[in-house]
């Protein structure tokens, strides 16, 4: 082993350290990774930094900002309600049909996203087939991650992966190019959790009787600022349905009083609220009503900050989880303000301050962004997406589907690298006035690029200083007597181990470069190898650190285990078909 050899695994088992412990946000440890080989000389300045200059980091960026600003405009909100009308009143078929609605969306927009919006639509679907809503809403993340490893788009792992193997001589992915065995695998395990799999799902509450239409609503208080024209009048006069809301309570003095039509507002009183997002950003704008947590915690900042509003959601087994607002004394403990809570089933007014958080409770936080930074280490609370406060009309949406479309058959045809179709796409949408720049930048999750921009340099150091071809012999040695096949299930499974620790990009970047050096020991083809191992990060069911399945914990009253139970056979389903289905096609 030579000195290089040992610098870059070291590297690698801290690496591996600080994104199991979380002590560091993951965009650092990918910063402290490309320092630590530059200043040990195994990169250069120039190699170290070409994952920041990938197209690949383009690509990702601008579908970032075209699907945001397709899911932000609602197109997808009548897919539920298309995929009911299609389905009729059969059980299995109106489950399939909104888990393939769902998967289908996933090949080209964010799982988190997808999930979001049809979990209104899943839990009617149950309703509708007598069955628990936790028999349905697992099933829905897991078809989002299904969806999204049928097309180069679907998923960051594997756009960073076809960077990666660029670099390492290789030719890159095209954008279908999975869609074949993608698909195949996709109908098998959609068919799967539908049929022989649904009994491993949990059967945890009754069947809820909210419609497809609701959405998600969040708890705020509002307080009337000085001159606000509500301040006199009666609540019939008070048009808060105007703006997507509903009073439950007024909070006066020591008193809680009930939302009679004809009480007439005060100054000094409280509004407890229960309003939509797209309300919540239309009661953030009024000029008769403020946010009380936004008035009151922003004059303890002590100092003009320009903050950033984004969604958290509370993880499961959370040290958060049964206690308040106000006993975690979390403005103290984070430096965010808590605008908003959405918690299931929530129907009692509330101040928010007083609520006993649950698994999947789902925050609206302001804070400044080196605050923001701050909370993507926390193991209690994940930070997912930040809040626009503009909204897009559905022909917004429309215009922006219709650029992407153009994109990817631009992309997929070849007539137009595919760098260039998306990035041309961003600048119609902008021009076209449906978002501007300064939105565009919003909807890019810049710790993201970083991370793969960071391991793809880490993945291009392993090949350099020999570390890949050392774990590679190693592997040769014990795979080889066993068979091409048994080295293949090797390679997958070590790669869905460690998309626990990691994110399923950063675990495809780590292995690829191994599997490539080993791929000649063990007379495999090696862009091979790393289809395999590309597509194996994004099928792992083990657990509910996925982001798509954090946001149906709660809702669907899941444990730990439960994900264990339905996600292990999935998981061993999709790995079986993809040791099937990669070599017969691609070798």
């Amino acid at each position: 082993m030579t000195p290089e050899i040992a610098i870059v695994l070291g590297l690698l088992a801290v690496a591996m350290v600080l994104f199991v412990t979380e002590w560091l946000s993951v965009d650092i440890v990918a910063l402290l990774l490309i320092v630590a080989l530059v200043g040990t000389g195994i990169l250069t300045p120039a190699e170290a930094f070409g994952g920041f200059g990938d197209e690949v980091i383009i690509v990702l960026a601008a579908i970032m900002v075209l699907a945001g600003a397709v899911v932000k405009a609602g197109v997808m909100d009548g897919l539920g309600k298309l995929a009911h009308r299609v389905a009729g009143q059969n059980q299995r078929l109106s489950i399939l049909t909104i888990l393939g609605v769902c998967a289908g969306s996933s090949a080209f927009l964010s799982n988190t996203n997808t999930t979001a919006i049809l979990m209104p639509a899943a839990v009617e679907t149950a309703r509708q087939a007598k069955v628990s809503p936790s028999r349905v809403l697992m099933p829905l993340a897991y078809a989002s991650m299904l969806g999204g490893a049928c097309t180069l788009i679907g998923t960051s792992a594997n756009l960073a992966s076809s960077g990666l193997i660029a670099r390492l001589g290789l030719e890159p992915f095209s954008i279908f190019e999975f869609a074949g065995v993608g698909g195949v695998i996709a109908l098998a395990g959609l068919l799967w959790v539908v049929g022989p799999g649904s009994y491993l799902f949990p059967e945890h509450r009754a069947v809820e009787t909210r419609s497809a239409q609701d959405t998600r609503h969040f708890f705020t208080t509002l307080c009337l600022p000085e001159g606000s024209a509500a301040i006199g009048k009666p609540l019939h006069d008070v048009d808060l349905e105007a703006l997507d809301a509903d009073l439950l309570a007024i909070v006066r003095g020591s008193e809680r009083l009930g939302p009679h039509p004809s009480r007439k507002l005060r100054e000094g009183d409280e509004l407890i609220v229960r309003a939509s997002k797209d309300g919540f950003l239309k009661l953030w704008k009024s000029k008769d009503f403020a946010l009380e947590p936004d008035i009151h915690f922003s004059d303890r900042h002590g100092e003009a900050v320009a903050p950033v509003t984004f969604e958290a959601v509370v993880t499961p087994q959370s040290g958060l989880v049964g206690r308040t607002l106000k006993q975690i004394g979390f403005f103290d403990r984070y430096r965010s303000i808590v605008l908003a809570v959405y918690q299931r089933d929530r129907t009692v007014p509330v101040r928010i301050e007083n609520l006993r958080l649950r698994a999947g409770d789902l925050f609206l936080l302001q804070a400044s962004e080196d605050d923001l930074a701050a909370l993507h280490g926390d193991p209690d609370l994940r930070a997912l997406s930040e809040v626009d406060k503009v909204a897009l009309t559905r022909r917004d949406g429309i215009t922006t589907l219709v650029a992407m479309v153009a994109a990817v058959t631009l992309g997929a045809l070849g007539l137009v690298p595919l760098s260039i179709a998306f990035l041309s796409a961003v600048l119609v949408v902008v021009l076209a006035g449906v978002i501007s720049m300064s939105q565009a930048y919003r909807f890019i999750e810049w710790r993201l690029l970083v991370l793969i921009a960071g391991m793809s340099s880490f993945g291009a150091a392993m090949e350099r200083s020999g570390a890949a071809d050392f774990l590679a012999d190693y592997i040769v040695a014990v795979g080889a007597p066993l068979g091409p096949t048994a080295a293949m299930a090797g390679f997958s499974l070590i790669t869905i181990l460690l998309t626990q620790p990691m994110s399923n990009a950063a675990a495809a970047l780590t292995v690829i470069p191994v599997a490539v050096a080993a791929a000649e020991g063990l007379d495999l083809d090696p862009r091979m190898l790393a289809i395999l191992v590309t597509l194996s990060a994004s099928l792992s069911f083990i657990s509910p650190l996925e982001p798509a399945c954090l946001l149906v914990y709660d809702a669907g009253r899941y444990r730990f285990r439960d994900y264990i139970r339905a996600g292990v056979p999935l998981t061993l389903l999709c790995v079986v078909l993809l040791l099937i289905l990669v070599p017969w096609i691609w070798s």
